[in-house]
């Protein structure tokens, strides 16, 4: 049965990693198709990393005090898994705290996010992965860049997903990349803007605490809004100052104005 609203998130660069459980196991994951695109990935990173740790730490952004980043990588294959709730952190997962849902809204979370992933395409909390550290922007030998690779993979997934339900997308610069909803009259994007004294600006802080707290509210609170315009009056209605934008070939962009955290 198809979700009536799909969620996507970012990922987090920033992850928890398990200290025991089974090692990854792909046909453990949602979005099965993806298999074939996901052990190419796997592969080619766990080889560059395993190979080549120095130009790999280059590929990667790391430092050569991160060189555990690369020799983790390298043990992709045999390290603990856990689910995708548990392995990301950050300032917006931590605001949206999946692992203390419960009933009706945890099993929404399963079934409506949709969270990007540099290494396996898009996961769903519950999906058991290992922690991993690999951007959408990095080059990786047999790949490309990975966000490319991604955008022609995903849409064979998100599009049955999504259906003719809304796409909230939440999703940061480079992670919306990954994949461009086809129906934008169906797309709502979400800008958090701090107001103070009068001015307006994106800080990166409030934005991804109150997407967090959003997603959090919808979860728990299970309305399906139609649209765009439905969902600003559905967050206008559970607190939040909404100001709904014009239609755009990526969709409507809702900004959320917040005074304070």
């Amino acid at each position: 049965m198809l979700a009536p609203v799909l969620i996507l998130l970012p990922p987090s660069e920033g992850k928890s990693a398990p200290r025991r459980g089974k090692p990854l196991n792909l046909d453990a994951l949602d979005f099965t198709a993806l298999s074939p695109a996901r052990e190419a990935v796997l592969d080619a990173l766990v080889e560059h990393c395993a190979t080549a740790p120095e130009a790999a730490a280059k590929a990667l952004g790391l430092g050569p005090t991160q060189a555990e980043h690369v020799a983790a990588n390298a043990r992709l294959r045999e390290a603990p898994a856990a689910r995708a709730d548990r392995i990301y952190t950050g300032v917006l997962y931590d605001a949206l705290g999946l692992g203390t849902l419960e009933g009706a809204a945890k099993g929404r979370a399963t079934r409506w996010l949709g969270i990007m992933s540099s290494a396996f395409g898009v996961v769903r909390p519950s999906d058991p992965i290992p922690a991993y550290r690999l951007s959408g922007d990095t080059n990786l030998p047999g790949i490309g860049i990975v966000s490319s690779y991604w955008r022609d993979h995903l849409d064979q997934v998100l599009a049955p997903a999504a259906g003719t339900g809304l796409v909230i997308d939440l999703r940061s610069g480079m992670y919306a990349g990954f994949w461009r909803p086809s129906a934008a009259a169906k797309v709502a994007t979400v800008r958090v803007l701090h107001e103070h004294n009068g001015q307006r600006k994106v800080v990166s802080h409030f934005n991804k605490a109150t997407k967090g707290r959003i997603v959090r509210a919808l979860l728990q609170d299970g309305s399906k809004p139609a649209n765009p315009a439905r969902l600003a009056e559905h967050l206008t209605s559970l607190g939040w100052t909404v100001e709904l934008g014009v239609p755009g070939k990526n969709g409507t962009q809702l900004d959320v104005v917040v005074s304070e955290l």
